[in-house]
């Protein structure tokens, strides 16, 4: 039996190994999502500052977005399959807790975050 058809096929697996790894890459990362929106204050004018909590209710990793100059924040590149929860907080307020939930099949979100007082 002959070595070099093997050491031939050795040869060419070890060629496209890089290859087939970066395609096994682009798999994992796969599609995203994102959520944004507006956090108001309880007078509804925007809460410029405030901080918004983003928790990831898979591994309860807790990521956080301060306000831009009319309310508005964002997360992007975010997992399909797990539910988030959203809420805000700023000097005296706190918006209730919102679900961004898995079965949403949006891949840009819009929640927005209306503070009340505490």
């Amino acid at each position: 039996m002959s070595r070099k058809p093997t050491l031939g096929l050795a040869l060419l697996l070890m060629a496209c190994a890089p290859f087939l790894a970066q395609a096994q890459g682009k798999k994992k990362e796969g599609p995203t999502r994102s959520v944004q929106g507006v956090v108001t204050a309880a007078d509804d004018t925007p809460a410029v500052g405030a901080v918004v909590y983003l928790k990831n209710l898979k591994t309860l990793l807790i990521i956080t977005f301060i306000s831009k100059d009319g309310g508005e924040y964002y997360f992007h590149g975010l997992n399909p399959d797990v539910d988030y929860e959203l809420k805000a907080a700023a000097t005296g307020q706190a918006s209730g807790a919102k679900t961004l939930s898995a079965f949403d099949s949006r891949t840009q979100a819009i929640v927005n975050l209306k503070m009340s007082k505490k």
